[in-house]
């Protein structure tokens, strides 16, 4: 039994490709089913399985009883499920095995896959993927316990290091600064220009953060209301924009004009009728939205994009720091996880072995017994436990070597002998509890 990765990301796959393998979630319980048809007991691709499907990646996690086998029909899998002929991607196709395998969904749940390093939204996905699994039949044991394994991973490094601290959007860095220089957001209003997906996400930022009132100014005063509403905030026309500037104490700006919509003569009539009380501006429109000269308006502070995104570089040079601390616990998990998986093989090995050993002993103990007629209860009792003293004392041996053999990689080789040597039949069923 062998564990199988093989995926497509933004690391090595241009959008267009991924765009054409990306499976939507209506069709994953399809999908699942495809891959692992009546949970893995019928003639499908996998013995069990997990797709990781998102904007950025997608991602076939199995279990197959041979790398090679399972290489080729996932390829075969993928080209099925996306209507796309398997040349299309396959240049672009990484595949990883077992150890490699449960490592990288590790990293995934952590973000040190991520388009931003660190970033919060991939463990909730990689969640999604695990449900979904579940809940269609795909995951067995194994896929089951490879993704609780990540999950922790993902849980503990975001926990136990700082690895999605510290802002790295444009949005969020805006806000963090807004943060920074007011002490308390909640006595602070904040005025969005532009209605934009942008705008939107200062919006969420700043709600979430506490600030204590929200105007939007959109040139179509029906999406500044839209806006306005979906955060509790107030919408107001383009003719009133001065006015919002004297009601604000911060400014993000976000608009996609051709030219500088805020410029020194009206920010300065702003300042004027607010009797120059601080005025943050953000600009974070390219082309920009407010002339750099406003910045040198008395009591006013501008930070334009080039700003954020030098905060954004130092901000992720210090999650950087972070990827050892996130590696290591990775490792910590990952060893977890191949300990138990290594002991899938032993454990039913000597239990089988055990009671192979132990149908042999009633056997011969009944024949003597049979032989022994004249022997009293008591002697008969001696001869039982001489027969229960022979047998634990020869496995004993077998089975404390076979327990050390269950954390090396090559320990399935030892269970295979060991049935051979004695002839063990293994039957099916669930052992994994």
């Amino acid at each position: 039994m062998q564990i199988l990765q093989a995926g497509l990301s933004h690391q090595t796959t241009p959008v267009e490709i991924r765009e054409q393998l990306a499976v939507p979630e209506a069709a994953m319980p399809v999908a699942l089913e495809r891959l692992c048809p009546n949970n893995g007991c019928g003639p499908g691709y996998a013995l069990e399985g997990a797709l990781l499907s998102t904007c950025n990646r997608l991602e076939i996690y199995a279990v197959v009883d041979c790398v090679e086998d399972g290489q080729r029909d996932i390829q075969a899998y993928l080209a099925g499920v996306s209507h796309t002929p398997s040349d299309v991607f396959a240049p672009y196709l990484r595949l990883r095995e077992n150890q490699a395998a449960v490592d990288h969904l590790c990293q995934v749940a952590c973000g040190l896959d991520s388009l931003v390093l660190g970033e919060s939204q991939i463990q909730g996905q990689v969640a999604e993927a695990h449900r979904l699994a579940l809940a269609h039949g795909a995951a067995g044991p194994v896929i089951n316990h490879v993704f609780q394994t990540a999950l922790r991973a993902g849980k503990r490094a975001r926990t136990e290091t700082a690895i999605n601290e510290h802002a790295t959007s444009i949005s969020h860095v805006a806000v963090e600064l807004a943060s920074q220089i007011f002490d308390d957001l909640g006595q602070k209003r904040a005025l969005l220009i532009g209605a934009g997906e942008m705008a939107e996400l200062a919006a969420k930022n700043l709600v979430d953060n506490g600030v204590g009132g929200l105007l939007v100014v959109n040139r179509s005063h029906g999406r500044a209301a839209v806006l306005a509403k979906q955060f509790g905030g107030e919408a107001l026309g383009w003719e009133r924009l001065t006015q919002a500037l004297c009601q604000a104490d911060i400014v993000i700006s976000s608009t996609a004009a051709p030219h500088a919509i805020l410029r020194p003569e009206t920010v300065s009539a702003a300042m004027r009728m607010r009797r120059n009380r601080p005025l943050f501006l953000i600009d974070i429109a390219v082309p920009r939205d407010i002339e750099p000269a406003v910045g040198s308006l008395n009591n006013v502070f501008l930070y334009d994009i080039d700003d954020l995104k030098q905060v954004i570089e130092a901000n992720l040079a210090q999650r950087r720091r972070e990827i050892p601390r996130v590696q290591s616990i990775i490792d910590e998990e990952v060893a977890g996880f191949w300990s138990w998986f290594r002991a899938r093989d032993v454990v039913p090995t000597i239990v089988d072995l055990r009671n192979h050993v132990d149908l042999i002993r009633e056997g011969e103990l009944e024949w003597a017994m049979q032989k022994l007629e004249h022997l009293s209860e008591q002697e008969r009792g001696v001869v039982l436990a001489f027969s229960q003293r022979l047998v634990n004392k020869i496995l004993h041996q077998p089975t404390v070597r076979l327990k050390e053999r269950a954390s090396e990689r090559e320990a399935y080789r030892y269970t295979d002998v060991i049935r051979d040597l004695f002839g063990i039949v293994e039957e099916d069923g669930d052992t994994d509890d």
